[in-house]
């Protein structure tokens, strides 16, 4: 099933400007993974090496936060990548 996916400003420069993007999968990690695959390097942006969202990632299915990757996904479902801002 396709989902809408919400990419953050500083990420877009691997979706080719695009701020949102519909990508195919059962489980958000399916999606991270088709999201990659179009995208090439996106997802080690936002998952590290032990299939963990990375600290400065939050990631939200609809309204709610999901801190793990194998969440599975309904129809309709729009997913949002939110990027921490740093600075100083």
């Amino acid at each position: 099933m396709q989902h809408k996916v919400k990419i953050p400003s500083p990420l877009q420069s691997y979706t080719q400007g695009a701020s949102e993007v519909s990508v195919a999968g059962n489980t958000l990690r399916e999606v991270l993974a088709e999201l990659d695959h179009r995208y090439n390097g996106i997802r080690f942006r936002m998952i590290d090496e032990q299939e963990r969202v990375r600290p400065h990632i939050r990631i939200f299915v609809n309204n709610q936060e999901i801190p793990a990757i194998d969440t599975t996904l309904l129809a309709g479902d729009e997913v949002h990548l939110i990027c921490a801002l740093s600075g100083g």
